[in-house]
């Protein structure tokens, strides 16, 4: 179990380092890393595929939505999903939220909203993190929320 603490700590170091924010607003890791999915998928509940707009069509990307790395498009793409802009990210009753994070004019991160009213998110090929706030990943890396969308949950009967 040595060996098992020591990594968890290199890891909350790389995750502290690069999203200082993180230690006054709180997370907590919560997988190990995989490269089967990135943020984008995983804000948009899909562990299966790596998503984003790549000129070249290699990574999964919803069919005739704009490939190229805008607001626009990533706004697109969470509409073929039932997602619409919205005016903040409060929990609401009855909805799930996600969030989009642009650094000079490109998005480059997406957290998803749990019904706990934390966030979650895929940090790039590395771990999933729950984190408190939004303004926990904003910084250099990831830059600032730009776009806050919604869709109404299905209720299951």
């Amino acid at each position: 179990m040595v060996g098992n603490n020591v990594w968890i700590q290199n890891i909350k170091e790389w995750i502290e380092q690069n999203h200082p924010n993180l230690v006054t607003t709180g997370y907590k890791i919560t997988s190990s890393d995989t490269t089967d999915y990135n943020c984008i998928a995983w804000a948009a509940g899909s562990t299966e595929e790596w998503w984003w707009p790549d000129a070249k069509g290699g990574d999964y990307w919803p069919p005739n939505i704009l490939r190229e790395e805008s607001l626009t498009a990533f706004i697109m793409a969470y509409q073929t999903l039932g997602y619409e802009v919205c005016e903040n990210a409060l929990l609401e009753a009855g909805f799930e939220k996600i969030a989009i994070y642009v650094l000079d004019g490109k998005p480059q991160h997406a957290s998803r909203q749990l019904p706990n009213g934390k966030w979650t998110s895929k940090l790039g090929q590395y771990e999933d993190i729950e984190h408190n706030s939004l303004e926990g990943l904003e910084g250099s890396i990831y830059g600032e929320v730009a776009c806050v969308m919604k869709r109404r949950l299905i209720e299951r009967e």
